[in-house]
């Protein structure tokens, strides 16, 4: 039974997955940190990590970008394995990631879901045939108006899947309403649309002479992202330090 703690158990994502893990015969939540205390949790939420007072084996964070340096200094001097799934990190904090990682299991994925953790496979082979083609590369995400950070994850986490098949030869373009030009053959741009309380939406376009081809993942709830980070705090309790992915969980299967 993999023991584990929910960092941002009051918000949606942490009722999803406690959800989940009510259901789950192989993993159990024995505590969750949230400031909100406004849900009847079966087990005790505290105020931060530091006052958790229970043993565990794993901390699952679907919780806020601001806490994640804390967090990461929590498990770097409690020896506490962590699945990260908070986005919208800064350069800093994902040097953090790294460095926690040198003394811990740490986790992170810009997406939990099986089917985007496919895409980004499809995308460096997609890439691989029609970049040199002459096709160009625009990537659209789409998600609900309550999401902070623009563009998703996923989104930068797809461009980057297909700018190492470019050996990271393409630039960014993340608008071009500030410019007056044709489009640089050497750019891949990602477009953010933000309405209503759309799940999660990701198509990666390739655009050539007379054809188009689109690759596309759609969310329909995010009980896809809550699955995958249940597997993945079953696969990372007990895993000695390191940078692990979603990748490696889907191997493990």
């Amino acid at each position: 039974m993999t023991k584990v703690v929910m960092h941002g158990c009051n918000g949606h994502m942490g009722r999803v997955i406690t959800e989940l893990c009510n259901n789950d015969n192989e993993v159990e939540i024995v505590a969750g940190v949230d400031k909100f205390k406004g849900i009847d949790n079966a087990y005790p939420v505290f105020d931060t990590i530091n006052d958790v007072d229970v043993d565990f084996d794993v901390i699952i964070d679907f919780s806020n970008v601001a806490a994640v340096d804390g967090l990461l200094d929590y498990c770097e001097s409690n020896a506490k394995p962590i699945v990260l799934c908070t986005t919208g990190l800064t350069e800093e904090m994902i040097a953090h990631v790294d460095k926690a990682s040198k003394s811990v299991a740490v986790l992170r994925s810009a997406n939990m879901s099986l089917g985007i953790n496919t895409l980004f496979d499809l995308c460096k082979k997609a890439t691989q045939v029609f970049a040199d083609a002459g096709f160009d590369i625009e990537i659209v995400e789409k998600h609900h108006n309550q999401k902070l950070d623009a563009p998703s994850g996923t989104a930068l986490a797809l461009a980057d899947a297909c700018n190492e098949a470019l050996d990271e030869k393409y630039d960014y373009c993340y608008g071009r309403a500030d410019r007056r030009e044709k489009r640089p053959k050497n750019e891949i741009g990602i477009s953010a649309v933000r309405g209503g309380n759309i799940v999660g939406e990701h198509e990666v376009i390739f655009a050539g002479l007379d054809e188009v081809i689109t690759i596309k993942h759609t969310a329909y709830s995010k009980s896809v992202f809550a699955k995958g980070a249940v597997e993945a705090a079953k696969f990372l309790a007990g895993k000695p330090a390191g940078l692990y992915d979603m990748k490696q969980v889907i191997a493990d299967k």
